[in-house]
């Protein structure tokens, strides 16, 4: 039997070849665990995102009664409301006037004409608007609306 594999030697090749098949198997199933796990992270976060979208209408009515009534009552009450958002993992986008304008958290819904600004005012935020909510560790679920100042040409 020179040169030639025995019996032995071929069940020990299909032992090696059938070990490989299941780490490559177990490795398979792993991956497809884990994107499994994340893809349910992700549709949990969406589902979370859309009722948060439905509510904020609520919140910028409270932030606008606010405003003209300041009311302690209602000062609670959106406190409390920001709170929730906290814990379920959205939070605000902090913009100020004066704030530079980034297209990823922002939205321009005016642009102001500002000569007395001059170079220095120029794609900055002139006021905001309305106030944006983003995820935690996640996309924006809806940007800062502002007027931004723009030279005059």
């Amino acid at each position: 039997m020179a040169g030639g594999k025995t019996k032995r030697d071929k069940r020990k090749d299909k032992a090696e070849e059938l070990k490989e098949q299941l780490a490559r198997a177990l490795a398979d199933y792993d991956n497809l665990r884990k994107r499994v796990e994340r893809e349910r992270g992700d549709i949990g976060k969406l589902a979370k995102a859309t009722v948060v979208v439905r509510l904020l209408p609520v919140y910028d009515m409270l932030e606008g009664a606010q405003k003209h009534l300041n009311d302690s009552g209602l000062a609670i009450t959106i406190e409390e409301f920001k709170k929730v958002l906290k814990e379920e993992g959205i939070e605000k986008i902090d913009a100020k006037q004066g704030d530079m304008f980034n297209e990823e958290l922002h939205e321009a819904v005016e642009v102001v004409d500002k000569n007395s600004k001059g170079k220095k005012g120029e794609g900055k935020i002139s006021e905001v608007i309305l106030t944006g909510w983003k995820l935690v560790d996640g996309p924006i679920i809806r940007p800062v609306k502002v007027k931004v100042y723009k030279q005059s040409l």
